[in-house]
């Protein structure tokens, strides 16, 4: 399992965010800049030891009405060679130093880890604990939809970045939802799914809902 440090981090993650979710295609804010707390996440861990994952929740509290953003990051310790279009940026980590922090729509590395935790082959991890399981996390896919392992090659498809086209013996079509909203199935019929949860604001209240849903290409 991936070690989480306790040390401090420049900028911080929601900072990061905070900068780069205004220029994205699927940002829904309201004109202000984004006053992100967090809300939830899990993450997801590299057999090579070599990338971080976290799958984050976010909540806009700058406009009339809460947001919640679902953003799937990578960290690691070197530019990903041709992704410099998916870089959210780069922080100082207290104890690793400088890590290069992408979306992870666009890294082979949480793709591939994100589909075999829809088949059954990964589990997700707590967001802040070490050695930590989260059984919140819930994943599904239809057992015809198998077929489409081992190694798919991740290409994202749509203009917004939340459709990954998985290439293999049966391509699939992974959808990221960037803008969440509660409720435990697909509002449209799916291959599969995962949800998670996280904190609603300002209720408080602990909440489901679907996080990334899976298709067939045409849909």
């Amino acid at each position: 399992m991936a070690i989480i440090h306790n040390t401090t981090l420049s900028p911080t993650k929601q900072e990061l965010l905070a900068a780069w979710l205004p220029a994205q295609p699927w940002y829904a804010g309201h004109g202000s800049a984004p006053d992100l707390a967090k809300a939830g996440g899990f993450r997801l861990d590299d057999p090579e030891g070599e990338v971080g994952m976290e799958l984050m929740v976010s909540t806009d509290a700058s406009g009339p009405e809460p947001i919640t953003y679902f953003t799937p990051l990578t960290y690691r310790g070197a530019p990903l060679p041709g992704a410099d279009h998916a870089l959210v940026g780069t922080l100082e980590h207290g104890v690793l130093g400088k890590r290069w922090v992408y979306d992870g729509t666009h890294d082979p590395v949480l793709v591939a880890q994100l589909f075999a935790l829809l088949t059954g082959q990964a589990e997700a991890h707590a967001q802040s604990e070490n050695d930590t399981l989260d059984p919140t996390v819930r994943a599904q896919l239809a057992e015809a939809a198998h077929g489409a392992v081992p190694g798919p090659e991740a290409v994202v498809q749509s203009a917004d970045a939340s459709d990954i086209l998985i290439r293999s013996t049966r391509p699939l079509i992974l959808r990221v939802r960037r803008v969440l909203t509660k409720g435990d199935e697909p509002a449209a019929p799916a291959l599969g799914h995962v949800s998670a949860t996280w904190t609603e604001q300002p209720s408080g209240q602990r909440v489901r809902g679907v996080v990334v849903t899976v298709h067939e290409p045409s849909a």
